[in-house]
């Protein structure tokens, strides 16, 4: 098999596993608030509701990715990009286990801590397409690849939904047995991409991570920095959306814990299509950097229309705007970053991309969670889309001032 295919099965694999248990925990996290020391901790100052209590869980996960992102990065950079991959997957699987038989919010957010350092392996996914395909080839590749990891969004919610019936240890235990066979796979069929002895021959070493995370603060300017604002905006626009949308669409249309899945899964075929079958003609079409504006105002209209929606109906086109939003603009963004960093700094600049967006992931779901329950259940919609309002004015020109017009390309 061929690197991006085998790179697209296990992707798929560790979102299935993901998504199993991802859109359960505001369900468990309600039944558990007020909990443990994280509970008590929470409430003594004035942060215990459910919106501000799903928040920090989901944050939990964006503190650990965020701190380790560019660590795997320049790992991967230095040793390869297979073994990084495989720890990764391993400590989701972990956490897995930790989240079947959480008693309290304290172990919840221990499964989410532990599965946040694994996932700092996000960035090391996104060097290997880039390693593995030609620089004009790599917005489409990263497309595919996350069709195949929205393809686990669409599946695993309903699995996790149906296992859940059967008690609620079965969704983090089938998560982590999946993730187990996706591993054994992925040991087997994955090869190495990155030929780290040529880039030692060379005397090319990757700066270290807090170096890279401290030029894009103050080199803002620069056309590496810049993709990765845009990404980390965009990232945060998308999570604080995310993070209450389960509490939201419960309080609007009834949805319960049984019936969330059906929502993640009609998100996760659209933008499997739209990634598939869609994103590699208008890359062809439009450009890296015009397509990616695009993505940016469809994610924009559509989180300013979910909260005006007056029926289910006109919330399922809102909602349909989001993932065609995502699928136009994140593989750009990350295609164009590639091709503006050196080869033997990818993995530590796609690392740092995901610290940023950690960091985003962080701030977004805390407030997205404080102004739904205090100040109104559209403001986390309505902010997140003043966010990308600004993530498009910073993209203004980025393919001018990158070098990468559509005849460079």
């Amino acid at each position: 098999m061929g690197k991006l295919v085998v790179l697209m099965v296990t992707a798929f694999g560790d979102m299935v596993g993901l998504l199993m248990v991802l859109p359960l925990m505001p369900f468990y996290a309600a039944r558990m608030t007020g909990t443990g020391f994280t509970g008590r901790a929470l409430e003594s100052i004035g942060f215990g509701g459910e919106g501000a209590v799903v928040a920090v869980l989901v944050s939990s996960f964006a503190v650990a990715q965020l701190i380790s992102a560019p660590f795997w990065g320049r790992v991967s950079d230095k040793y390869g990009r297979r073994p990084a991959l495989l720890v990764g997957m391993g400590a989701s699987g972990l956490a897995y286990i930790v989240f079947a038989f959480a008693g309290s919010l304290d172990i919840l957010l221990l499964s989410r801590l532990v599965q946040g350092a694994g996932g700092g392996t996000v960035g090391v996914i996104q060097a290997y397409v880039a390693d593995a395909t030609k620089p004009e080839e790599r917005a489409k590749g990263l497309g595919w690849l996350s069709a195949a990891t929205n393809a686990g969004v669409a599946i695993g919610p309903v699995l996790g939904s149906l296992s859940a019936q059967l008690g609620a240890a079965a969704p983090g235990l089938f998560a982590a047995l999946f993730t187990l066979v996706n591993m054994v796979f992925a040991y087997h069929y994955l090869d190495e991409s990155h030929d780290i002895h040529a880039a030692k021959a060379a005397g090319k070493v990757p700066q270290r991570g807090w170096a890279a995370i401290s030029r894009v603060v103050s080199h803002s300017g620069e056309p590496a920095s810049k993709l990765i604002w845009i990404y980390a905006i965009g990232m945060g626009a998308f999570h604080g959306m995310t993070a209450i949308l389960a509490l939201f669409l419960a309080f609007r249309f009834g949805v319960t814990e049984k019936t969330i899945g059906y929502v993640f899964m009609y998100i996760g075929v659209i933008s499997v299509f739209t990634r598939a079958v869609v994103l590699g003609k208008l890359v062809d079409t439009l450009g890296e950097a015009m397509l990616s504006r695009l993505g940016l105002t469809l994610l924009a209209i559509g989180l300013v229309a979910m909260p005006l929606a007056p029926g289910l109906g006109t919330m399922a086109i809102a909602v349909a705007l989001i993932p065609l939003g995502t699928a136009f603009t994140f593989p750009c963004v990350s295609g164009m970053l590639s091709r503006v960093v050196s080869q033997h700094e990818r993995g530590l600049y796609m690392g740092v991309q995901q610290t940023f967006g950690g960091v985003a992931r962080v701030v977004a779901p805390i407030w997205a969670g404080w102004s739904f329950d205090m100040l109104g259940k559209g403001v986390p919609f309505y902010t997140g889309a003043g966010m990308v309002v600004g993530a498009m004015l910073l993209g203004i020109g980025i393919e001018h001032a990158a070098g990468l017009e559509r005849a460079k390309a």
